[in-house]
């Protein structure tokens, strides 16, 4: 799960109105755990994850984890 991060549009959190910034992120599905770049929210730590990445890239990771 190493996609590019979209640096062409500036991602803004909605709570916090901070710049989403670009950084690594633990993500845990059943017993796998990632290490992923994706952007980030540095007051409230929320993680933005695009539509693209949500239904391409981690679907099929998901899927594999659960057919193991």
């Amino acid at each position: 799960m190493n996609d590019q991060i979209d640096k062409t549009t500036e991602w803004v959190c909605d709570k916090c109105r901070q710049a989403l910034v670009p950084q690594k992120v633990k993500v845990r599905y059943l017993d796998g755990n990632f290490e992923v770049d994706l952007l980030k929210c540095p007051t409230c730590h929320m993680v933005f994850i695009s539509d693209e990445l949500a239904m391409g890239k981690m679907l099929e990771v998901e899927k594999g984890l659960e057919d193991k």
